[in-house]
C-alpha cells in the first residue's frame, strides 16, 4: 500500500532512487516524457545547419539532467505498476529502437505505437518532423482502453508554441486523453519525469491522484507553482458557481 503522504505530490528527487521507495504493484498508470537523446533539424529553409560536434549522434542537451540510461529507470516503472495496467512513454525516432528493447527486457509488452501529430514542424533534410512517438505498453494480460471504439493511433493535439514552462512541455489535453483511456477516477498515476507538472494538472482535471518526481530544481519549483495556481483557479471557479 502507498503511504498517503506520497499521493498528490511532486518530489524534488532523482526518480531512479525515489521509485525504489514505492511499493511493488502500487501504481495504476504511468504517463511520462523521459529525457532522451535528441538532435537538431536543419535551418529555417530545411537545409543543413552547422551543428556542434556529436550533435548527430544525439548529444544535444535541452536541459541539465538528460544523460540517463533507459535501462536504469524502465525496470522500476515495471516493478511499481500493478498487473494488467498501461504505460505511455514519449520518445523520438532516435531512441525508439532502444526504448522498445529495454521495455521488453523489463517485462513490458507493446500494445501499440501511437503518434502525436503536432501543429508545427521541425525542418529537416530527411522530411520535416511533425510528430512524436508514444510507446503504449502493458504489464501482464491485455487491458482494453476505456474508449474502445473512438480512439485511433494518430492523435492530433496542438503543440505548445511560445511561453513554454519546460523545453519539452506536452499539451495537458493530450495527457488527459491517455489518462482517461487507461485509468479510472481515483486511480494513481505516476510520472517519474514530471518536468513542469503537466501530468499532475491533467490528473487534477480528470479526478485522478498523482505522484511525480523531478530532479531539476528549476522545473520542480515551476511545477509546484503551476499546481498551486491551477487549484486556486478551480476553487475560484467553484466559488463563483456557488454564488451565482
Amino acid at each position: 500500500m502507498l503511504r498517503k503522504e506520497l499521493v498528490n505530490k511532486i518530489f524534488h528527487a532523482d526518480c531512479i532512487e525515489a521509485m525504489k521507495e514505492l511499493p511493488e504493484k502500487s501504481i495504476d498508470l504511468v504517463v511520462t516524457d523521459p529525457p532522451y537523446k535528441t538532435i537538431t533539424g536543419g535551418d529555417s529553409n530545411g537545409k543543413n545547419s552547422t551543428r556542434p560536434k556529436g550533435m548527430l549522434s544525439g548529444n544535444r542537451k535541452l536541459f541539465k539532467h538528460q544523460k540517463l540510461k533507459i535501462s536504469d529507470w524502465i525496470p522500476e516503472i515495471y516493478r511499481v505498476l500493478k498487473n494488467e495496467t498501461h504505460c505511455y512513454i514519449f520518445t523520438n525516432f532516435l531512441n525508439l529502437k532502444e526504448m522498445l528493447i529495454e521495455a521488453e527486457k523489463a517485462g513490458f509488452k507493446l500494445h501499440n505505437l501511437l503518434i502525436w501529430e503536432k501543429n508545427n514542424c521541425t525542418p529537416s533534410q530527411y522530411y520535416m518532423k511533425n510528430c512524436e512517438y508514444v510507446l503504449f505498453l502493458r504489464k501482464g494480460k491485455a487491458k482494453w482502453i476505456n474508449d474502445i471504439g473512438g480512439s485511433k493511433t494518430v492523435h492530433r493535439f496542438d503543440n505548445i508554441i511560445g511561453n513554454k514552462t519546460h523545453p519539452t512541455e506536452k499539451p495537458v489535453d493530450l495527457l488527459e486523453f491517455y489518462i482517461k483511456n487507461s485509468s479510472n477516477e481515483g486511480d494513481i498515476v505516476l510520472d517519474p519525469f514530471m518536468g513542469s507538472g503537466s501530468t499532475a494538472i491533467a490528473c487534477i482535471n480528470t479526478n485522478r491522484r498523482f505522484i511525480g518526481f523531478e530532479l531539476d530544481e528549476k522545473y520542480y519549483k515551476i511545477a509546484i507553482e503551476r499546481i498551486k495556481n491551477h487549484k486556486a483557479l478551480i476553487h475560484k471557479g467553484l466559488q463563483d458557481y456557488i454564488t451565482k
